[in-house]
């Protein structure tokens, strides 16, 4: 409710600013034309009232010492990434004006990306929740306690893998903010389950928050998320998985964003490869992220964006069943 409310005047200030999106040159012949200068940076829609919701819903657990104040890890997490897709989003607005910068290098997004997520993978195994620092093994029901080195490689791996892939999802009207919705509320059961009342409270508040954002993202889209919302919402989803020891089932729960970076890595490594060995461009894509392949193949982006959800919803299903066991 508060995200529908405040939502109008902010779409009406990113417009003001002209904080407007920029398309990919390879989509330029596309459908994708109409959508330049659609005001990105949405994701601030989607963060400012998460954090403010849940730190008011857990301000006695952080006063006190214990367990609760494990709710800050996740929220530190999603600012600092925010902060970083803030960045990036604005370096790429000012260079799309023809202003001095190239705006943030690969290179240097993914070091601050893994930096990030090594100082939060460190903090929880210092502090050892209880659901970290192991990993739930699904049928067998055991509990395996991991190293810290290999438990905070694991969870950095994690963290900066889920946060790119959510990135990559994020290229259709929509579809970024329903499956990371989906994700959240199957981890938010999952936490219910452990008890972790701290945890549901956050992730249900990333779900509404999402909705709130999705009511002027749906097609065609008022507002777009941006790095701001992909990069931040991916980081913590990745943090949540860790913090309740079920990131097995991140794959699962998340299967979408899984399908969109593996297509983008086979995309490249197919192509590397053959070019090296074949001396010709052999690519199993017609492009990616693989949303864009079935835009290619004819599928509608309202089509594409409803069946991902139903794949999004059926694997959150699978992943709290799979939790169970």
């Amino acid at each position: 409710m508060l995200g529908v409310i405040w939502g109008g005047p902010f779409v009406a200030i990113l417009h003001r600013f002209n904080l407007g999106k920029q398309i990919r040159a390879e989509l330029m012949d596309s459908r994708h034309v109409q959508k330049i200068g659609t005001p990105t940076m949405g994701g601030i829609m989607i963060i400012l009232p998460a954090i403010a919701v849940t730190l008011a819903l857990n301000i006695s657990r952080i006063v006190e010492a214990g367990e609760g104040r494990s709710i800050l890890l996740p929220i530190i997490v999603l600012i600092g990434f925010a902060l970083l897709g803030v960045i990036d989003d604005w370096e790429g607005i000012q260079t799309s004006r023809g202003e001095v910068g190239e705006g943030l290098s690969g290179k240097l997004k993914f070091a601050l990306q893994i930096l990030l997520a090594l100082s939060a993978s460190s903090a929880i195994s210092y502090f050892e929740f209880s659901y970290a620092n192991s990993v739930h093994l699904p049928f067998i029901g055991a509990e395996i306690p991991l190293p810290p080195l290999l438990f905070i490689a694991i969870s950095t791996f994690i963290i900066v893998a889920t946060s790119n892939a959510t990135n990559f999802t994020d290229g259709l009207d929509g579809l970024a903010g329903i499956i990371s919705a989906s994700a959240f509320g199957a981890y938010g059961v999952i936490a219910f389950l452990q008890e972790q009342i701290y945890m549901v409270e956050l992730c249900f508040v990333i779900v509404g928050a999402c909705f709130a954002f999705l009511w002027y993202n749906a097609y065609p889209a008022q507002l777009f998320m941006g790095d701001t919302g992909s990069l931040a919402l991916g980081a913590t989803l990745g943090t949540v998985a860790v913090m309740t020891g079920e990131w097995l089932l991140l794959p699962i729960i998340a299967i979408v964003p899984v399908m969109e970076i593996l297509s983008v890595i086979l995309q490249v490594a197919s192509a590397k490869l053959s070019r090296r060995f074949y001396g010709v461009d052999i690519r199993p894509f017609r492009r990616t992220p693989i949303h864009h392949h079935f835009e290619l193949g004819g599928w509608s982006e309202t089509q594409i964006v409803q069946r991902f959800w139903l794949i999004g919803i059926l694997s959150a299903f699978v992943g709290v069943a799979l939790a169970l066991l």
